[in-house]
């Protein structure tokens, strides 16, 4: 027999051989399957004839007789053995038809109202009626990435009917749209959030940044407490060791979260043994600005320092040598060194009567506040975009940037008070006060100072205190 002969020969009988061993067993599992149902169904039976035999079949069909037994006879009505008639019986948790299923959405690139409900099962046509309320349903008809909806919605024979939907406006007001009379309205819900304050109190020991932020308080809070207190303190020269600060502040809670920011309420400060104290008070028609414990206010109508800066470079000095010229020249102003691109405000309300190029002065800026006070401004970088001659300022507002144009060493902000034409020490000239407290709010201010001034002396709230 040849090889190959001998190697199919071989293959058939082990094909053969394989396909006996494949025998089909389906036929004696399912017999025997049965077998067992039959016999498991048997015992079954047996058990409940066995257990009939201790129920009573006296039984009503109302819910109300098993769960209430009978209290003319004393005797119970339960179905179950004495024994135990003391169980404790879950009834079945009921699922009530239409009620609210509720969603949180977070709105991706993209979403709109419309697409949001396809996704959930609603029919896109509701978005379109929320979206024909008008104007207070603005805030869906431009969701934003990022934004959350949270969605009710009932479900009846496989069909979603939108019942409500909440989104935030801002940190304290949310949209409700809600259903009723089957028509979908919309309505703005205000949460009145809790107010709290707390109390920080330091000492200075190296400088006010370092140790205010060492005593609790933001660095943007430091920068408002330096300015609430700029005209009675000079907070780059006249501070010294041992000096004391206390800072009250405002905080405003949602949900144990706090929103917005924090808000100096009142403020006291020790400088050289003086006592200066801030009272934060807004008036009936919301204009909010602080004072002394006396109404009197300290803001005043003119600013003598007009930007942030890090240093005073120069001073006011009739003599000066000009460390250009080298020569003795009057310096008629104050330079405040700053950061190239430090952006310079204007002293107060007032008009731009000049801006330009002025000999020496570089890039210089004129304003004209009334007949008697003039503000001058040199050395600028640039001029803000917009500024021209006639146009109308307000105080505060951002007139220019801190340069070295002219004749000037290093970057810094020469800045000029003038009084009735004649330069003055921007540092110690006499300026208009801001208006103080009317007549009419006296009463009302006195009653917040008296209280928060309370506060200020407190030593059993929130503290801070610097070691």
């Amino acid at each position: 027999m040849l090889d190959k002969d001998y190697r199919y020969y071989i293959s058939k009988i082990n094909n053969i051989k394989t396909y006996r061993r494949k025998r089909n067993h389906t036929p004696w599992l399912v017999l025997l399957g049965c077998i067992g149902i039959l016999g498991t169904g048997a015992s079954l039976a047996l058990y409940d004839r066995d257990l009939s035999k201790n129920l009573d079949y006296n039984i009503q069909t109302q819910p109300e007789t098993l769960l209430n037994p009978s209290t003319n006879t004393g005797e119970s009505t339960s179905p179950f053995p004495k024994d135990r008639e003391n169980a404790i019986t879950v009834p079945p948790v009921q699922r009530v038809a239409n009620s609210e299923i509720w969603q949180e959405v977070i709105v991706g690139k993209g979403d709109s109202l419309s697409v949001i409900f396809s996704n959930l099962g609603l029919d896109p046509r509701e978005s379109y009626e929320i979206i024909a309320l008008g104007k207070i349903a603005s805030p869906l008809a431009y969701l934003m990435p990022g934004n959350l909806l949270k969605i009710a919605y009932t479900e009846s024979e496989g069909i979603r009917k939108l019942s409500k939907l909440h989104t935030s406006i801002n940190t304290t007001d949310y949209l409700e749209i809600y259903l009723k009379d089957n028509k979908l309205q919309a309505h703005k819900i205000t949460q009145e959030p809790e107010i709290h304050h707390k109390l920080v109190i330091g000492t200075i020991k190296h400088s006010l940044v370092k140790d205010g932020l060492h005593a609790g308080l933001k660095n943007t809070q430091i920068m408002n407490l330096a300015h609430i207190f700029r005209e009675n303190i000079d907070f780059t020269s006249d501070l010294q060791p041992k000096d004391t600060f206390k800072v009250l502040l405002e905080e405003s809670y949602l949900q144990n979260k706090v929103i917005g920011k924090e808000t100096i309420i009142a403020a006291e400060f020790i400088n050289r043994g003086k006592i200066s104290r801030a009272i934060r008070y807004t008036d009936l028609y919301g204009n909010s600005s602080y004072y002394t414990p006396e109404g009197e206010s300290l803001r005043r109508d003119f600013s003598r320092a007009p930007v942030h800066y890090t240093r005073i470079s120069s001073y006011f000095n009739a003599k000066r040598k000009h460390p250009v010229l080298q020569k003795v020249r009057a310096h008629n102003g104050v330079d405040y060194a700053a950061p190239s691109g430090t952006p310079i405000q204007a002293a107060s309300d007032g008009k731009v009567i000049f801006f330009g190029k002025k000999g020496g002065y570089g890039n210089a800026i004129i304003l004209k506040h009334n007949e008697k006070y003039r503000t001058l401004y040199a050395h600028l970088s640039r001029f803000k975009k917009g500024l021209k001659r006639g146009k109308k300022v307000k105080k505060g507002e951002t007139i220019g940037y801190v340069g070295q144009t002219g004749l000037a060493t290093g970057p810094h902000l020469h800045y000029e008070i003038q009084v009735n034409g004649i330069p003055r020490n921007p540092l110690t000239v006499e300026l208009p006060k801001a208006e103080n407290i009317p007549a009419a709010f006296m009463e009302d201010f006195q009653n917040t100072a008296h209280e928060l001034i309370t506060q200020l002396e407190m030593a059993d709230t929130d503290l801070a205190i610097l070691d």
